[in-house]
């Protein structure tokens, strides 16, 4: 930027259920900036605070365009980026201006980082007791293992997901995106939502401790339960699920997979019936799932049997008029040429700034009368260091000198 022009660059007015909210998101990478994202998505006003220089990592993640990561256009849409440096005095200071007109703050550093800079809950609710501070760690902020480094890689093995996962006696394999980060933000955004309802019956400002590996154990459903009664240990089960019969991937004749879930109890006798198989839906001890789980090998073969002598289309076509759940494996380009994705609204085009297109996915949940909209592409690096200064009182001179020091980075 022009050091000896400031200028100012106007957001749009923000619109849905949360406008009038104002979030700091001060963490990077994944988890906090998708609590943040999900938020923006639904009216909030997201001022993204980042390094000076390189920015949120995640800028330069996977695949990029023009330099910048396609990631970012989903993962930073409709937020403002401030580019402060949280290692000067005079940068914790602007955060701490910043947080005493905010309503919620969201963190993802290693815990003790925001202490340190002197940021901490004690210091910033004594400035605005209304605050309400999202902190997101690896292992939460208590605890022997607090100060450990935690990616979503680890939440997920200590969670209990990574063990599950992959075939029985073969390495366990990793889900293929960052699911254990994705699960704590959304952890996350609803601990906001339940701490806004507090300080609207209060005006109490609270902290929220989120861990990545609790987000993951939190939705492992009956592990825990069947081993404190049963001593049972669950193990990877490659595409079936232990316990619940029958539901697996079944291969067609065209070497494509069909996912069948059978496993209600009307469903499974209308499965057998469309396999031809009424003397397995009619057998009384297959009534129930315990009874079908005790023999879901020979079921499995005889849904098997039936797959393979049809094209998957076949099958789905047949499954869908007996009303029986089933579906094939989307890849990325089944998933952007599918009409549903397409009717549902979930495959949106952004313009970017060279003038080309780029399909985003859409945004969820979905609302009936206040839902969540996307109103500006993902900001460039301190594109909007100036409005966010100016809107706390700075004057040109005080963010010039800000930017000439290295402080603050505006473009």
């Amino acid at each position: 930027m022009d050091k000896d022009r400031v200028t100012l660059q106007q957001a749009p007015a923000r619109t849905g259920p949360l406008a009038g909210l104002k979030v700091l998101e001060l963490g990077q990478l994944i988890a906090g900036p998708f609590a943040g994202k999900t938020l923006a998505d639904f009216g909030a006003e997201v001022i993204k605070i980042e390094p000076p220089g390189a920015g949120d990592p995640l800028r330069k993640w996977r695949l990029l365009k023009d330099g910048t990561s396609v990631w970012w256009q989903v993962q930073s849409r409709s937020k403002k980026s401030l580019a402060l440096d949280l290692r000067t005095p005079e940068g914790q200071d602007l955060v701490r201006r910043l947080a005493a007109d905010s309503d919620v703050l969201i963190e993802n550093f290693r815990p003790g980082a925001m202490e340190g800079w002197g940021l901490g809950p004690e210091e910033l609710q004594a400035l605005n007791p209304r605050l309400i501070m999202l902190r997101i760690s690896g292992y939460g902020q208590t605890g022997p293992y607090r100060n450990r480094p935690g990616f979503g890689v680890v939440a997920e093995a200590m969670g209990g997901l990574r063990h599950l996962t992959g075939e029985p006696g073969r390495v366990p394999v990793r889900v293929g995106v960052s699911l254990g980060d994705t699960l704590a933000a959304l952890h996350g955004v609803i601990g906001i939502l339940l701490a806004l309802q507090h300080r609207h019956n209060t005006g109490e400002g609270q902290v929220i401790d989120v861990a990545l590996y609790e987000a993951v154990f939190n939705c492992m459903e009956s592990l825990l339960p069947e081993y404190s009664a049963f001593g049972a240990v669950r193990g990877p089960a490659g595409s079936a699920l232990p316990g619940i019969a029958p539901t697996n991937a079944y291969r067609c004749k065209d070497g494509a997979y069909a996912l069948i879930a059978g496993n209600g109890d009307s469903i499974f006798r209308r499965l057998m019936t469309l396999i031809g198989r009424d003397d397995l839906g009619r057998d009384p001890s297959l009534a129930d799932n315990a009874g079908r789980v005790a023999r879901v090998a020979e079921l499995d073969d005889a849904i098997g049997a039936w797959t393979s002598t049809r094209s998957v289309n076949e099958v789905l076509a047949a499954l869908e008029g007996a009303s029986v759940p089933g579906g094939r494996i989307y890849t990325v380009e089944d998933i952007a040429c599918d009409p549903h994705y397409l009717a549902r609204e979930m495959l949106q085009t952004v313009r970017l700034d060279d003038g080309t297109g780029l399909t985003v996915p859409g945004i969820v949940p979905k609302l009936s009368r206040s839902p969540g909209s996307r109103d500006r592409n993902a900001p460039a690096l301190g594109q909007d260091s100036v409005e966010v200064l100016r809107g706390m009182g700075l004057n040109k001179a005080q963010i010039r000198e800000l930017i000439e020091r290295g402080i603050v980075e505006a473009r």
